[in-house]
């Protein structure tokens, strides 16, 4: 018996621990997930902690007819996408309400950034990148290339057969490479 079965098995009969040695297996990732969905902190959390909750409480149904990560990773990624639903626009107001524009600065007097400086805006820049492909191609991409899921876990994942998983990922990297090119 797998480790995750024995603590599936220990959870239910009673043992709640067991669950908590769950949620600290896999709350990183879960919380990850979430995060690059909703792309912000707050919201990533509590979807994370919703997709535990309704995890626990489903657990009996859990039939393992796939792995327990799959499982949870699909009740995650719903969590995920429901509060991205429920979530609002916010109206942001720029900083120094005068609506006049500052200075632009003289590029030759700025020493360039460190080099991880740069990865870090560069990853900001995949980030609101990936932000703005639709949500079944931010989806797929993220499982296959960012989690590392195999094609058959990301079906589980996301409900759809594997040949559609397949052509979702084809055209989000396509997607993907236009959006990155039009932005220079």
């Amino acid at each position: 018996m797998t480790d995750d079965r024995r603590l599936i098995a220990d959870t239910l009969a009673g043992r709640t621990a067991a669950y908590g040695e769950l949620v600290r297996k896999y709350q990183d990732r879960v919380f990850n997930l979430a995060a690059r969905i909703l792309g912000n902190p707050e919201d990533a959390a509590d979807a994370a902690q919703d997709a535990f909750l309704h995890a626990y409480q489903a657990l009996p149904n859990f039939k393992g007819d796939s792995e327990f990560f799959t499982w949870l990773y699909r009740i995650a990624f719903n969590a995920a996408v429901s509060q991205k639903r429920k979530r609002r626009p916010v109206a942001r107001l720029e900083a120094g309400g005068d609506g006049g524009a500052a200075e632009p600065a003289d590029p030759a007097s700025i020493d360039p950034p460190p080099p991880a400086v740069e990865r870090a805006e560069e990853t900001a820049k995949l980030s609101a990148t990936l932000a703005r492909l639709s949500p079944d191609h931010r989806a797929v991409l993220v499982l296959k290339d960012i989690d590392g899921l195999m094609y058959e876990e990301i079906a589980v994942v996301v409900g759809v057969p594997v040949g559609t998983v397949r052509s979702r990922i084809h055209r989000a990297r396509l997607e993907l490479r236009g959006l990155l090119e039009a932005d220079g």
